[in-house]
């Protein structure tokens, strides 16, 4: 066995020391770090990341927005899907829930017959039976269209949903959905958190004010948006219902 003299002993222990100190300050610092192995979107200020946030917004050719919209009109749980030239899901408005078709400029409602019964009180129930189930085409000079055809419209809902009034401040690091997020939030009471996976797409909304909650999922998820078929079509007859 050999001896080393006591000064190589104290240099060996010395550099052990080190190597030990660096190793468990790396460590330390990584686990520490909750921007650690993410898109880098979480190091950036707030108005940096609602740039990032808009920019993946604006390349976006599909998406998937669910929850609750509260406006003046009222309240509204969504589900839709929506994509660069329409849109389809459900709408449910009051006691009432619709569905809703739209591609390109050609917009459908398709209900059950009590939504035509409490809508229509021209018709009566033999009108709402003949509707029941249908496809119901929306022409673009009825004062429906335009209500119905922003719940469907992909730009002109996350234009008006995402901006973040007032100054911006970072908050905390969050999960939607099992995926890393930062939250931006709006000096008026609005959330915003974007994903720090892959491309910074909004997660989930909270709007200012008890406005609604949306999660916004599936991005540039590819869907199919087809016409229904002439038997379920049918024509209303009347000026469409407002929700």
């Amino acid at each position: 066995m050999t001896a080393f003299p006591p000064a190589a002993l104290a240099r060996r222990a010395a550099r052990a020391g080190v190597l030990c100190a660096a190793l468990a300050v790396s460590l330390v610092a990584c686990g520490d770090d909750p921007d650690a192995g993410t898109n880098g979107v979480g190091k950036l200020s707030a108005p940096q990341i609602e740039t990032q946030a808009r920019t993946a917004v604006d390349g976006a050719h599909a998406v998937r927005v669910s929850g609750t919209l509260v406006s003046k009109g009222g309240s509204y749980k969504l589900d839709m899907q929506l994509a660069s030239n329409g849109g389809t899901g459900s709408v449910t408005s009051k006691n009432s829930t619709f569905e809703l078709l739209r591609i390109d400029d050609a917009l459908y409602v398709k209900a059950p017959a009590d939504f035509w019964r409490q809508a229509d009180g021209k018709g009566g129930a033999t009108a709402a039976e003949k509707l029941d189930d249908k496809y119901v085409k929306v022409p673009k000079g009825d004062p429906a269209y335009d209500q119905f055809r922003g719940f469907t419209d992909m730009t002109a809902l996350l234009d008006g949903l995402l901006g973040l009034r007032g100054s911006l401040d970072k908050g905390d690091h969050t999960k939607v959905g099992g995926v890393r997020a930062i939250q931006i939030t709006g000096s008026a009471g609005s959330r915003l958190d974007v994903s720090l996976k892959g491309t910074p797409y909004p997660l989930r909304l909270e709007r200012a004010g008890g406005a609604g909650e949306l999660q916004l999922a599936d991005w540039n998820k590819h869907f199919a948006l087809t016409a229904p078929s002439k038997n379920d079509t049918v024509d209303y007859g009347h000026q469409l219902p407002r929700t």
